[in-house]
């Protein structure tokens, strides 16, 4: 007579975690960086960003100058070839820390403004990629206006801690980088593009694609900030030249230099109620 087994309950497989981490379940995976980003951005009633992007290299001007006082020192001590570049790299980075500053200002002024005085509820939330330098300042700029801001982290190799300054119930984590680029997108009423790297200019890049082709076909005003760094690393003027794009494509968005012209351009184009 064969003796029954006590056998365990078979797990469900939404809670199934090697399953959930298999190859085979990626479009689930997928489909949960769009749909619980979705659940909350309506329970806390979100539908308006003003997103920023820019480099996670730049440092507040604060540390900034304490690099460039240990990198003047060590070459003081030692004028070899390696420290002369950290020196270079350290005068760089200084110079750069201007638009940390000018991010955080820049979102502290329209965190103050989108803010209802009575209810302190917001019209438009700062976004930012979740992580140091540029994002951590737009952030750190909202906070310090007393308002809430988003972060949508990425999980990469070497960066990216989310920075301290991220509204708690508004902290995200995202594996895939197109269904974070399709929330920076989503909800956005304008964009702000600071100086960085390969992937400012391929959010970028993406959304004007977008904007050029009509797969966005609501307004969303582009500030490019910052124009003694982008009239060296790219120029758009000379793909009109070229024919490459069309003049009215250099339309698309603006180039600005200060926080107070963006914000004042954006007060302009941006419907306060």
């Amino acid at each position: 007579m064969h003796k029954k087994r006590n056998k365990k309950q078979p797990v469900k497989a939404y809670k199934n975690a090697e399953f959930l981490a298999s190859p085979e379940a990626r479009p689930i995976r997928i489909l949960a960086e769009f749909s619980e980003p979705h659940y909350r951005f309506l329970k806390y009633g979100i539908d308006s960003t003003i997103v920023f992007f820019g480099s996670a290299r730049i440092k507040p001007k604060e540390i900034a100058k304490k690099n460039l006082f240990s990198a003047v020192e060590a070459y003081e001590k030692d004028p070899s070839s390696a420290n002369e570049h950290a020196l270079s790299s350290a005068r760089l980075q200084l110079r750069l820390s201007k638009y940390y500053e000018d991010a955080s200002e820049l979102a502290r002024l329209l965190t103050t403004w989108a803010m209802d005085s009575s209810s302190g509820k917001q019209k438009f939330y700062v976004c930012s990629g979740g992580g140091p330098g540029i994002m951590e300042a737009a952030n750190k700029g909202a906070d310090l206006a007393g308002g809430k801001s988003i972060g949508l982290n990425i999980s990469i190799p070497h960066e990216q801690e989310p920075n301290p300054y991220i509204s708690e119930e508004f902290g995200f984590e995202f594996h895939y980088f197109f269904m974070r680029k399709y929330w920076f997108v989503y909800l956005s009423k304008a964009l702000v593009i600071f100086p960085g790297g390969f992937g400012t200019l391929d959010e970028l890049m993406e959304v004007l694609t977008l904007i050029q082709t009509k797969k966005i076909d609501r307004p969303l005003p582009i500030i490019v900030f910052g124009q003694d760094y982008w009239k060296e690393i790219i120029d758009i003027e000379a793909m009109a030249r070229w024919g490459t794009i069309a003049k009215e494509d250099l339309d698309l968005f603006t180039l600005v230099n200060t926080p107070q012209e963006a914000f004042q351009f954006l007060k302009k184009v941006l419907p306060k109620k």
